[in-house]
């Protein structure tokens, strides 16, 4: 471990000066019997002696854990560059070193529209940041969401003051003394730049179950109680990918990381316990709270559901079988969403678009 760990979530907290939440305490570790190495890398597996590489010394195990994570996708003609005012958002570090520039009249460029991407926008909006921000995809959120709630996020931005450019890429980036001046688009603009913002993806960290020759698929494999091609040596979170519903699947989640980790433990402690994914996400923009549950893979129709008090939820079906739900400021219908997709249960479509139906009778 390089640092103790923040929760992810509070990181756009923090540029708002809220204080970020510490996981655990050194004296937590200490009276669990945890013995923590910090500072430390995990260098090289062999899995035939059981030993893990670590600067200079071994570790032996008897079980082995790969919490390993994700790490931001650069820009290709960028990566590994030491640019001064060019950021990715991923940990206290990032928003530590992207603070500073957060003040009205600055002028940020984002790439990428995905929650990263429009999460730093509502963020630097709130401080008076001047924001452009560029998909290279047709529309925001393409990848993870349907048309009608890149829709509602997008106008919600926009009478925000935020510019949005869809089909619009980087072209290249004007630098002078290790800093970017301006930014040209593949539509031929150029834009003044005081900061750069990249939020593109992540690549999951896969090189030290590389070194044990451990089965990699878009993330280390595991099946379903977390094991890898080994069967000593398991993986959770962010760095994982498994079979989901005949699907490969890696989800990106807070809750994906908890629910995997504790099966994680359970079967070594000789549980046999099996990790049934039950998909659920979040996003904070403005005054906007975006809940997610489920996975939208598929889909091929969406229900727009407006409550009476006129909050908003789409439902995403495959055929008759419902699969995922986005809750715009609607918290009851992402509880209930999220618990009929749990138990496989498919509401009637008409029932859905009755804004005068009582959702929750659909539990019973």
């Amino acid at each position: 471990l390089k640092t103790q760990n923040q929760h992810r979530d509070s990181i756009f907290n923090f540029l708002q000066r809220e204080n970020p939440d510490v996981i655990c305490f050194q004296e937590f570790y200490h009276k669990e019997n945890i013995e923590l190495h910090i500072g430390k890398t995990a260098l090289k597996i062999d899995p035939k002696e059981q030993k893990v590489e670590i600067n200079n010394s071994y570790l032996d195990y008897d079980n082995l854990v790969l919490a390993t994570g994700s790490k931001p996708r650069e820009l290709p003609p960028y990566a590994g560059s030491a640019i001064k005012n060019l950021f990715t958002m991923r940990n206290l570090d990032d928003a530590n070193s992207i603070a500073p520039y957060m003040r009205s009249g600055m002028h940020l460029v984002i790439v990428g529209g995905g929650y990263i991407g429009l999460e730093a926008a509502a963020t630097a909006q709130k401080f008076g940041v001047d924001v452009t921000l560029v998909e290279i995809d047709d529309r925001i959120l393409k990848r993870v969401a349907a048309y009608e709630t890149s829709d509602y996020i997008r106008s919600l931005h926009i009478s925000k003051g935020v510019k949005i450019k869809e089909s619009t890429g980087l072209d290249k980036l004007e630098i002078v003394d290790n800093k970017v001046q301006s930014a040209t688009l593949t539509d031929g603009s150029n834009i003044k730049v005081d900061f750069v913002i990249v939020g593109i993806g992540i690549l999951p960290n896969t090189e030290l179950a590389e070194s044990a020759n451990l089965e990699i698929n878009n993330g280390i494999f595991v099946n379903d109680k977390c094991q890898t091609s080994i069967a000593n040596i398991y993986a959770a979170g962010d760095c994982t990918s498994f079979m989901h519903k005949s699907n490969l699947v890696r989800l990106e989640s807070v809750g994906n990381a908890i629910d995997q980790a504790a099966i994680v433990a359970q079967n070594i402690t000789k549980k046999n316990q099996s990790y049934i994914p039950k998909p659920w996400f979040w996003s904070d923009q403005y005054d906007l709270k975006l809940q997610i549950a489920g996975l939208n893979t598929g889909y091929d129709e969406v229900i727009i559901r407006k409550s009476e008090n006129e909050q908003i939820s789409h439902w995403y079906f495959k055929g008759h079988e419902l699969l995922a739900v986005d809750a715009l400021n609607d918290p009851r219908s992402y509880m209930i969403g999220k618990r009929l997709i749990e138990a496989s249960k498919s509401p009637p479509k008409n029932q859905l678009q009755d804004k005068s139906f009582n959702l929750k009778a659909l539990l019973k």
